[in-house]
């Protein structure tokens, strides 16, 4: 199995829209990038289309493949097979991390999740989310509401075991 995001951490953006993204983040995108070789970048994918959500999603190159595997595997010209191919490759973009470990948020995907000179990187798994500071205050109150409903010495590890 692939190395997998790990942590979080915030970083400036430019006038430009370049955000380093973390060292840790770099590495598994080099490791789940089946073209990257030390003199070359590694590549991402990053998925912008669901309006529900107020993140980015980040793929590394392993993890979309397999979305793109599942989503070939449904029948051709069928309803989800078309939803799908519109969220995650016609509001997706290939792009890679720059020679200075930066990634480039163009004016319209800063936009669309309100960043403008701080964004927060989430791991995820094989997937890592780029938020706003607003967006993240959010999604850690909501993670304190959900740890706020289990009871006290419940263990949150118990629900790996369907517990």
């Amino acid at each position: 199995m692939a190395r997998m995001f790990r942590g979080e951490s915030v970083h400036k953006v430019d006038g430009k829209g370049r955000v380093s993204i973390p060292a840790g983040f770099r590495r598994v995108l080099e490791d789940s990038d089946p073209n990257w070789t030390p003199d070359t970048n590694p590549r991402l994918v990053v998925v912008y289309g669901d309006s529900r959500r107020d993140y980015l999603e980040c793929y590394t190159m392993a993890a979309m493949a397999e979305v793109d595997e599942k989503i070939a595997a449904l029948p051709r010209g069928s309803r989800p097979r078309r939803r799908l191919e519109t969220l995650f490759t016609a509001q997706a973009h290939e792009t890679s991390v720059d020679e200075t470990g930066r990634l480039v948020l163009s004016a319209k995907l800063r936009d669309k999740i309100n960043v403008t000179d701080t964004a927060y990187f989430i791991a995820s798994g094989d997937t890592f989310q780029i938020l706003s500071p607003e967006a993240y205050e959010a999604k850690m109150g909501e993670m304190e509401e959900w740890l706020g409903d289990l009871e006290d010495d419940e263990d949150p590890l118990t629900l790996l075991d369907g517990g």
